[in-house]
């Protein structure tokens, strides 16, 4: 017991923890809240005039696709059309038609925009007998959002990992590891002391995260304690594996990012190009890949889906605690003490 205060001590005092613990919450929390801003302005028409070029009657039609400013001077409007944070189309009177001019650096939706606002001005006549049908303007945010969330949650899930291997690195570092070794502890006393500091902390950020960006039933609300406990429990055995094979602070560290990467990047690609058969089981190897899916199931109503998750995060749960009792039966043997 006394160990785990300690373990807890040393956490709380390591900026990187804390870094690794706040994170998750924080982009959990912005995700949260540019979720309920309208953005749909930024895809709004704006349009530069020159003061007494155009009638009055050819502003209100431009007035109709989007906001006019009128500018004293060319200068005024060549300036604000080159203006890299903006997307001002310039518009001048060309006889009975008109002129568009812009920088080119604008997207392309803008530049078709600049090249078809002449023709449509000539045939505007015609355009005002067509029938219009206006459509919902769809939440940019929200097909990202259906990824990132998830994303995060893997994050907040597994960042057990990285408590206990930066943990255990920084213990050789300062000769902690060598005192270890000598004290009254048995292997199974050490690997407890270890895997609970991740387990809580990378439990309790995941939890913290889940209610900021989700809003679920009791049922499903149980489900998703199940699989972060489980998730949780997972990273932090890889985290104790991580931690022992890495000789140093900086291959440590690569370690963690390859593990992170392949945490993120697997569940992902799955999502994205869809996995069956063979592949998707190869995938289910990597213990974050259930927990994404399991979260996924969870966000559109499907209960048996993540049931099925849960379960493999189990046998993944069982594993890890079965390959660490090996390897340490293994190193024992060869004359070690731990692993």
């Amino acid at each position: 017991m006394k160990g785990l205060k300690y373990q807890l001590k040393s956490v709380l005092w390591d900026k990187f923890c804390l870094m690794t613990f706040l994170l998750p919450i924080l982009v959990a929390g912005a995700l949260n809240f540019m979720g309920s801003i309208d953005m749909s302005s930024l895809g709004e028409l704006h349009f530069g005039v020159l003061e007494n070029d155009l009638s009055p009657q050819t502003i209100t039609w431009l007035e109709r696709y989007g906001p006019v400013t009128a500018y004293r001077t060319q200068e005024e409007l060549t300036a604000a059309i080159n203006e890299p944070s903006t997307n001002v189309i310039g518009v001048k009177a060309d006889g009975d038609s008109l002129k568009t001019a812009i920088s080119g650096d604008e997207l392309e939706i803008f530049r078709q925009a600049a090249a078809t606002l002449p023709t449509l001005y000539e045939r505007q006549e015609n355009a005002e007998q067509t029938e219009v049908q206006v459509l919902d303007r769809p939440d940019i945010l929200e097909n990202f959002q259906d990824i990132f969330i998830p994303a995060v949650l893997i994050v907040a899930m597994f960042m057990g990992c990285t408590f206990n291997a930066m943990n255990i690195i920084s213990e050789k570092e300062d000769g902690v590891a060598f005192v270890n070794e000598i004290l009254p502890m048995t292997p199974c006393q050490y690997f407890l002391q270890k895997v609970v500091v991740g387990f809580l902390f990378g439990s309790l950020s995941s939890i913290i995260t889940a209610c900021i960006c989700f809003q679920l039933s009791w049922n499903h609300w149980g489900l998703m304690l199940a699989l972060i406990l489980l998730s949780s429990f997972v990273a932090a055995l890889i985290g104790l594996f991580t931690g022992k094979l890495s000789e140093g602070l900086m291959i440590g560290v690569v370690y963690i990012k390859i593990i992170m990467l392949v945490f993120i990047a697997v569940p992902i690609l799955c999502a994205l190009i869809g996995v069956s058969g063979l592949s998707a089981v190869l995938c289910n190897l990597v213990p974050s890949q259930p927990a994404f899916d399991g979260i996924m199931a969870l966000s559109a109503g499907n209960t048996g889906a993540a049931i099925k998750d849960a379960g493999i995060l189990s046998i993944h749960c069982v594993v890890w605690p079965a390959l660490y009792v090996l390897l340490f039966t293994q190193r024992k043997k060869q004359g070690g003490y731990s692993i």
